[in-house]
């Protein structure tokens, strides 16, 4: 958080004992859709989406769920936006072992803003099989900054932001707390 300190208008939206609440409901929410995910696969959009994939899957497995595929998505070219003002994007590696033909996927991001990440993940995963059907679950919902007609399954927060604020889903393992942070521009 020491990058966020000379940026006066940063307020956490959600605590770590919130964040963990969000987490627990969400695979409650899961666990009552999909039932013994037999037919189910969970794949987590590189970067953010795979932390809380991990965390989701670690929880279920915690609750019992036991041979849930898990796989990770990178769509860095399949984006429209590839290249930007300051370089090409860094592409991390797709993990998917497993075969998603007639699997409800279940794509997990952390912040769904316009609509287009998940859109380049959906085409990405075509790659892999046909689906049953492909659910999203976000951590955070930006629901008026939508630019394309899509829509998530399952919602762990829903933010309704300004054009120049950003939604920051930070993690214990990489930032020291589990938090969502909203800074301005």
């Amino acid at each position: 958080m020491q990058y966020l300190r000379g940026v006066p208008d940063t307020r956490t939206i959600h605590d770590a004992a919130r964040f963990a609440l969000t987490v627990e409901r969400l695979c409650r929410h899961l666990i009552e859709e999909h039932g013994d995910f037999s037919q189910s696969c969970l794949i987590g959009i590189q970067t953010g989406g795979v932390q809380l994939a991990r965390r989701l899957h670690d929880r279920l497995t915690a609750l019992g769920i036991v041979d849930l595929p898990f796989g990770k998505l990178d769509i860095t070219f399949y984006r429209d936006d590839f290249r930007t003002k300051v370089g090409p994007m860094t592409a991390h590696p797709t993990e998917i072992d497993f075969l998603v033909e007639d699997k409800r996927v279940i794509l997990v991001d952390d912040v769904l803003f316009s609509g287009r990440t998940v859109l380049s993940a959906m085409t990405a995963l075509n790659h892999y099989g046909r689906p049953a059907a492909v659910e999203l679950l976000v951590m955070v919902d930006r629901r008026f900054r939508r630019t394309l007609p899509v829509q998530a399954n399952y919602r762990g927060l829903v933010v309704d932001t300004l054009t120049d604020e950003y939604v920051d889903v930070q993690w214990a393992e990489s930032h020291g707390s589990d938090q969502i942070l909203l800074t301005g521009s």
